[in-house]
């Protein structure tokens, strides 16, 4: 079916499709936009849709991605009490029945998703009791199955909202079709492709709507390299595999040149087209259009991307191709906070080793470089990572390097990202822009490609730096478009 590089012989005719966890929580606005609206017959098909669970049941289900509150998985691990993990379990299982109750107004429908559930969740319990039992003895170590527990425990989320889709669709008259990826009892060991070919291989495209889980169970598990970016992996391995015409996520908002809560919706702009290594900037960003790995898959199958707005269906949202820009210009301003993490050492100067140390164990705690930047002496990174990981990285350094000054700071990186920025003097008129703000920078940082332009500053100048490089690097740029123009 697929390449070494997961490019299909031919390219069909379907596309595509996937759900985000919030969107799903609006879940019957979407049966008037993107999944049924004024479709009917045969336009109803050649579709696939990969879902994300409800949102916050992944939360509740693992840990809270924002706030790092302990989930059902977090509490299992640290296993102080059979209670605490039991409960949370519980209230999940109340959570989804919930959801239930909401989704379904046909009393058949409603019982199929709630016997769904109690099955799903019943046997995820007698797992973690059987395990926990079972590690009691010596011979068995907790520690060793628990990447396992992680992906059981994710996968509940993607198969309660699939299962929910698909019954809802059925009754909407759509001949949907729950497509399970996630291995429930089963005992074959595929890897990915081998488990959505197998999935795939008696699904009619033409005449049946695939609803999908965004977790799918493979040998080598896929949170184990993406953790919880995992459903968009799934998404686009699907899209390469089958021969998507094309890839597209639907988000609850459009893909703009900056977050119109902050700065305004009559000022931002749709990007409307760009490529995939403005989408990989992005990811680095912490603003995902889509994961970096799963752009790779798209990329290397030369399926464009297109990012939607699920509940304004009429308009066709942003397309990632290998495009190049027709003008120059920045199309996105957008930031994140982060630690800046500076070892000084007098006599760094000539000696080899510190680069590749500092690398080694930023690695080994995960933490994630945003940037960095050095000089004869100082190695700065600007990384993103809880506190407690950021203070053992700061120990081991410390240990490496005992004559070593290490200080770190909490700062932002605003950046201005675009298809082709070079002759544009981005760096100059962004620091221009910030001085007239009011706004010191503590560096500004270009890689020369013409990409993106980053700068530094303090935490609490995040919002206003937005709001400063977007107004002039982008509400300016567009007016003075018009002048010319006309």
């Amino acid at each position: 079916m697929s390449n070494e590089n997961n490019a299909p012989a031919s390219r069909g005719a379907h596309t595509v499709e996937k759900i985000g966890g919030t969107s799903m929580s609006r879940v019957r606005e979407l049966i008037g936009t993107i999944l049924v609206g004024d479709r009917q017959g045969d336009a109803l098909y050649n579709r696939a849709f990969v879902v994300s669970a409800f949102g916050g049941i992944t939360d509740q289900l693992l840990e809270n991605k924002k706030s790092g509150e302990a989930g059902v998985y977090a509490l299992f691990a640290a296993a102080d009490s059979d209670h605490a993990w039991m409960q949370t379990l519980n209230n999940v299982s109340t959570a989804m029945h919930e959801i239930n109750g909401l989704m379904f107004e046909d009393a058949g429908d409603r019982h199929a998703a709630d016997d769904f559930v109690r099955e799903r969740i019943e046997g995820a319990r007698g797992c973690l009791i059987d395990l926990q039992r079972l590690c009691s003895y010596g011979h068995f170590q907790l520690g060793a199955h628990m990447q396992t527990i992680r992906e059981m425990l994710s996968a509940l989320g993607e198969a309660h909202s699939a299962h929910n889709l698909t019954l809802l669709l059925r009754r909407e008259g759509v001949n949907a079709r729950f497509v399970d990826l996630t291995g429930w009892r089963d005992e074959a060991q595929p890897d990915l492709d081998e488990r959505i070919q197998a999935a795939f291989a008696e699904v009619d495209i033409s005449r049946e709507l695939p609803i999908v889980t965004g977790y799918a169970q493979s040998r080598d598990g896929l949170m184990r390299e993406f953790d919880r970016g995992y459903s968009e992996v799934t998404f686009a391995s699907i899209a390469a595999l089958t021969g998507a015409r094309e890839a597209i996520i639907h988000k609850e908002f459009h893909l703009s040149s900056a977050d119109p809560r902050l700065v305004g919706e009559d000022k931002v702009r749709k990007i409307g087209r760009t490529n995939y290594d403005v989408a990989d900037q992005l990811s680095n960003m912490g603003m995902e259009a889509i994961h970096p790995k799963a752009a790779k898959k798209l990329r290397q199958a030369d399926i464009p991307l297109r990012v939607a707005n699920a509940f304004d269906p009429k308009d066709p949202g942003t397309l990632i191709d290998a495009e190049a820009a027709d003008t120059a210009g920045v199309e996105i301003v957008t930031g994140l906070p982060v630690t800046t993490l500076e070892l000084f050492e007098q006599d760094m100067v000539g000696v080899k080793g510190y680069d590749a140390t500092a690398l080694e164990i930023l690695t080994r705690h995960k933490v994630r470089i945003v940037s960095k930047i050095s000089n004869a002496n100082s190695i700065v990174h600007h990384v993103e990572a809880p506190l407690k990981a950021i203070r053992r990285v700061e120990r081991d350094l410390a240990k490496v390097y005992p004559s070593a000054s290490i200080s770190t700071q909490r700062a932002a990186i605003v950046s201005a990202i675009g298809r082709d920025l070079k002759g544009l003097r981005v760096m100059l008129r962004g620091l221009t822009a910030l001085d007239d703000a009011g706004i010191v920078p503590n560096s500004a940082l270009e890689t020369g490609r013409g990409v993106d332009v980053q700068f530094v500053l303090r935490k609490e100048d995040l919002d206003a730096a937005i709001k400063a490089l977007h107004h002039e690097l982008i509400e300016t740029s567009a007016k003075k478009q018009l002048r010319q123009a006309a």
